[in-house]
């Protein structure tokens, strides 16, 4: 049973590339066409493959409807929420996640520092979007046209002397954090505060989250606090693998 769902499975990679007929199949699979042709039945039945009128066989719409569901279905927050606490653990830091929702950049978890002094942030209240790294990395994934729709109806208060203070600014930033893929605020919002973060990505490619480690300067410099960044990476991509259901990068992990 294990061997025929195995061909089974590796049938769609192939349809993947393109229409294939049922030669095609077999050679894949190396068995023989009437082999080949039940397995085909039975995806067919599923609706996971379709065969079209010049017998070659495509991926069916029942398998992007089962996969669009499977996306609406993930919890972003569940799977990072491990990762964001082991990361507060290696660092002792202020952990947060955060998602773009409308014209706004909320938070939706949060871990807290082990040191005395706390940061204020709460988990679904809007971050200081302007300025904040969180929203610099979702922001600057978006379409080119929307960034800068978005950027010219924003109010930028001026929260202390290296806040972002005007639309130009924002889009130049938010180019610099598109090519670097890793934002920071360093005093941009509290002048004490500085943080760090990196964007968490879909099966797309596109950034369905961003995360971010924030301290302030009492407890460690931005200097030190830039130290993290390979650590903050590695982590945002380890959340990117599971929530996209790859294969997670040992050597990437460590």
């Amino acid at each position: 049973m294990s061997q025929t769902v195995d061909r089974a499975l590796s049938i769609l990679p192939l349809l993947a590339e393109g229409p294939a007929n049922l030669e095609q199949v077999a050679n894949r699979l190396g068995v023989h066409k009437s082999t080949a042709l039940r397995l085909l039945r039975t995806l067919h039945e599923h609706g996971i493959v379709h065969r079209q009128p010049d017998q070659r066989y495509r991926l069916g719409t029942r398998l992007f409807a089962l996969a669009q569901q499977a996306v609406e279905n993930l919890d972003v927050r569940e799977i990072a929420h491990p990762h964001l606490v082991e990361l507060n653990a290696r660092t002792g830091h202020t952990i947060h996640l955060a998602v773009h929702e409308e014209d706004e950049v909320l938070y939706i978890d949060k871990v807290e520092s082990r040191y005395p002094v706390r940061m204020y942030s709460r988990i679904g209240k809007p971050v200081a979007i302007t300025v904040a790294a969180v929203a610099k990395l979702l922001l600057a994934d978006l379409p080119e046209q929307e960034r800068r729709s978005l950027a010219e109806r924003l109010d930028y208060p001026r929260y202390t002397s290296r806040s972002i203070t005007d639309s130009a600014a924002f889009l130049a930033e938010l180019a610099k954090v598109r090519e670097q893929g890793w934002a920071t605020d360093l005093g941009g919002h509290e002048e004490s505060i500085n943080c760090v973060g990196a964007p968490v990505r879909g099966p797309d490619g596109r950034a369905v989250a961003a995360m971010s480690v924030s301290a302030p300067n009492v407890v460690v410099s931005a200097e030190e606090l830039l130290t993290l960044l390979p650590l903050v990476r590695r982590t945002a991509d380890a959340i990117s693998d599971e929530y996209s259901g790859k294969t997670p990068d040992k050597e990437r992990q460590q």
